[in-house]
C-alpha cells in the first residue's frame, strides 16, 4: 500500500462526528444528558492524567492521532488500565471539546460524587461548601483551593452549578478528582449534618460578628471546620446564616470594599489549614 493508500485507511478509521460514541459522549454537554447518564467530559491533558489516576473513573479516552502521539503516556496509561482509546478526526474533537482551542485529548469519565454522610464519615479536618454558588469558574477554582488547603471534601448546595460542568471541571485542574465532591439540594440541612458531624460551621459573610485575624490569634481556627461560602451576588441566606456556629468576616486593611468569591475563600480556607497543621483530636 502507498503512504497515500495507508493514511487514507488511517483516516478511515477515526471516529467521526456521527459515530453512535461521538453522538452520545457529546450529548453530555447538557445537565440533564450529565445527570441522567452519570457520566462526564474531561478535556485537556491536566485533567485527563487527573481523571486516570483514580482508578475506576475514566470509562473511554478520545483524541486525535497527533494528541495521542504527543500525550503518549496518557495513551499508554489507559491502554494498560483496559481503557479503550479511541482515535478521532477533528471534527470529532470539536464537538466533544468545550473550549475554543481544545488540546486534543477528551477523557469519557464516570461522575464521582459521594452522598454527604459518606464524606463525613471518613472525618476530613477542612470541608468547604458552595451555597447556591452558580458561575462553574468560581466554584471550579474554590475547589482547587480547597484541594491545595487540604480540604478532604466540597459540598455543591441548593441550587450551585453543575461540578460536572465543563468550565467547572477546567477550573479545578484536576483537582476535582482529589477530594470527595458532594452535591447536596439544600445548604441548611448541610449545615446541621455537618454540626451534628463534629464540625464547627463557620459561615463566610461580610456582615460577620467574628473576625477571621482575631479567630486565628484566639486559636479558634484549629478544630474540624466546615467553611460555607455563598454567592458574590446574594451571599448565604439568612437560613444559613442563623444554622451555622459563627458568622465569619475576613477584615479589610486597606480601601477595597470586599474581595471577590475565590479570593475570600482562599484566605479563609488557608487561615484554617494553618491552624489545623498541628491540630490533634
Amino acid at each position: 500500500m502507498t503512504r497515500r493508500g495507508a493514511a487514507t485507511a488511517r483516516r478511515k478509521t477515526l471516529f467521526t462526528p456521527r459515530t453512535p460514541r461521538i453522538a452520545a459522549a457529546r450529548k453530555l454537554h447538557r445537565r440533564r444528558d450529565r445527570d441522567s447518564s452519570r457520566r462526564f467530559l474531561a478535556e485537556g491533558p491536566q485533567a485527563v492524567a487527573e481523571a486516570l489516576a483514580a482508578p475506576g473513573t475514566v470509562i473511554e479516552l478520545f483524541g486525535t492521532p497527533e494528541a495521542l502521539h504527543r500525550y503518549a503516556a496518557l495513551s499508554r496509561s489507559a491502554s494498560e488500565a483496559g481503557i479503550e482509546v479511541s482515535p478521532v478526526d477533528g471534527e470529532a474533537l470539536a464537538v466533544l471539546a468545550d473550549t475554543v482551542q481544545p488540546q486534543g485529548i477528551v477523557a469519557l469519565c464516570h461522575q464521582t460524587d459521594v452522598p454527604l454522610p459518606d464524606a463525613l464519615a471518613r472525618g476530613p479536618k477542612l470541608v468547604a461548601a458552595l451555597a447556591e454558588i452558580r458561575d462553574p469558574g468560581n466554584a471550579g477554582t474554590v475547589l482547587r483551593t480547597a484541594d491545595a488547603a487540604g480540604a478532604g471534601a466540597v459540598v455543591f448546595a441548593g441550587d450551585a452549578v453543575d461540578p460536572y460542568n465543563g468550565k467547572c471541571v477546567r477550573s479545578t485542574a484536576g483537582s476535582l478528582f482529589h477530594v470527595d465532591v458532594v452535591r447536596a439540594p439544600d445548604p441548611v440541612a448541610v449545615v446541621r449534618e455537618a454540626r451534628a458531624g463534629g464540625l464547627t460551621v463557620l459561615a463566610a459573610t461580610g456582615y460577620g460578628d467574628a473576625d477571621l485575624d482575631a479567630l486565628a490569634d484566639e486559636g479558634a481556627l484549629a478544630v474540624r471546620t466546615m467553611w460555607i461560602f455563598g454567592s458574590e451576588a446574594h451571599g448565604l441566606s439568612e437560613a444559613v446564616l442563623e444554622a451555622a456556629d459563627l458568622r465569619v468576616k475576613v477584615p479589610m486593611h486597606g480601601r477595597a470594599e470586599s474581595l471577590n468569591l475565590a479570593a475570600a475563600a482562599a484566605v479563609c480556607l488557608y487561615a484554617s489549614a494553618r491552624a489545623l497543621r498541628d491540630f490533634k483530636e
